[in-house]
């Protein structure tokens, strides 16, 4: 029979590995540390929890990249076209827990509502006239119209936007604290899913009719 200091001790026993949870867990949220100065993705191997498998021949080009020129085409219904420099395009970024993109956006053009769920977001207007803004998860919108050489951040998850509200052509430079950041993009992820989302669900949620959602997914299918 355990006495009442062996249950005592058991009890506090638990206890600290319950707190040590709190503080373990959420580190396996966002990126890993590298375990080596670099770690060159092999593309043509399956990805691991960590991103790709170390290529074994590294050159110096492997850390150069020169994709996030422009111009981009923005002849698009969105007005918006997007560089990325990830590990899918960038290898050498693999493991290292960053990536960047070149947005840009014709007059008028929009960056859907869209999150990314794995990373932070920071950039920076590069030319043009940029309304940006952000919803927290209690719906309060934070936006600014920001102009060349003034930046933005939006926190991890939360839906967010760009729109150029100037004449020209508008271009930005963001980055994130991921590899692979990911991003749901709202409308098509709505009504452009595969397979799709049954009608009864988006007529609900959306306090609209049949016919206005088969009329939105006809522009998102495919």
């Amino acid at each position: 029979m355990m006495t009442t200091l062996q249950i005592s001790s058991s009890s506090l026993f638990i206890s600290f590995l319950l707190t040590l949870s709190l503080f373990v867990i959420p580190s396996l949220s966002s990126d890993s540390d590298p375990l080596q100065d670099f770690c060159i993705g092999d593309l043509k191997a399956s990805p691991s929890i960590n991103g790709f498998p170390c290529k074994s021949a590294v050159s110096a080009s492997d850390f150069f990249f020169s994709g996030l020129g422009g111009p981009l085409d923005t002849s698009n219904p969105n007005g918006v076209n997007v560089a990325p420099a990830n590990v899918l395009t960038f290898p050498g970024l693999n493991t290292l827990g960053i990536s960047m993109n070149n947005v840009e956006l014709a007059p008028g053009g929009v960056n859907s509502p869209h999150l990314h769920p794995r990373a932070t977001e920071v950039g920076t207007v590069i030319e043009g006239s940029v309304f940006v803004g952000f919803l927290t998860t209690n719906n309060t919108l934070f936006s600014k119209v920001l102009n060349a050489g003034e930046a933005f951040v939006i926190p991890r998850g939360l839906v967010h936007f760009q729109w150029n509200v100037g004449q020209v052509k508008a271009r930005l430079i963001t980055a994130f604290n991921s590899q692979l950041p990911g991003a749901v993009i709202l409308p098509n992820t709505l009504f452009g899913s595969n397979p799709e989302i049954p009608n009864a669900v988006l007529t609900r949620a959306f306090r609209t009719d049949d016919t206005t959602v088969h009329n939105l997914k006809s522009k998102f299918a495919g």
